[in-house]
């Protein structure tokens, strides 16, 4: 697959060597931009407000199937329910909220784990396998949580991982598992 990331900071980095490493093809862009044509998801992966401005200078990803990486700082964009549907009116094609609840900091120790950990995430239909798919090759069980209507679900969820963080019990994988799951 041919990934191309908008943002190269902590979790932008981790990811593309995660990706890459997995034989996915990853291009990261910084500030500058550049163009994406021909890849087959975007990543937005840079501070919420800075949404906007990034995707300005990315040409090549109108109508693309994008994963929206970001972490809400406050209220939800004017005018959208989420970070993730701010994405999507820019981008024009299906979201999957992902990568936005789980440490970056953490990933290295994820194949170390006994079973793999969880990973929360909403999709569009069309976002979904290329988002379960992802999810996998970083070393994360998926777990679907529905549709992109509950992408603020996985916004406000940060706040509790924070809080969780704060009183000493973080940073933290998290394991979601129906009853009678072997964690597979």
């Amino acid at each position: 697959m041919e990934i191309a990331i908008v943002g190269r900071g902590h979790l932008g980095s981790t990811l593309s060597r995660f990706w890459s490493s997995a034989g996915h093809r990853v291009t990261a862009l910084g500030r500058d931009g550049g163009d994406v044509t021909g890849a087959d998801v975007l990543v937005v992966a840079v501070p919420a407000a800075a949404i906007p401005r990034a995707l300005q200078v990315v040409d090549g990803y109108r109508g693309a199937v994008t994963i929206d990486a970001t972490n809400l700082q406050g209220p939800a964009p004017t005018g959208h329910p989420s970070l993730a549907h701010l994405v999507q009116s820019l981008v024009g094609g299906p979201v999957a909220k992902a990568f936005n609840t789980d440490y970056a900091l953490l990933y290295d120790e994820i194949e170390r784990q006994q079973v793999r950990p969880s990973h929360l995430y909403a999709a569009d239909a069309a976002a979904r396998p290329v988002a379960e798919q992802l999810i996998r090759d970083v070393g994360f069980s998926p777990v679907f949580i529905g549709d992109l209507g509950h992408a603020p679900l996985l916004e406000q969820h940060l706040s509790l991982v924070r809080a969780i963080a704060a009183h000493g019990y973080g940073p933290y994988f998290s394991w979601y598992a129906a009853p009678g799951d072997l964690w597979s």
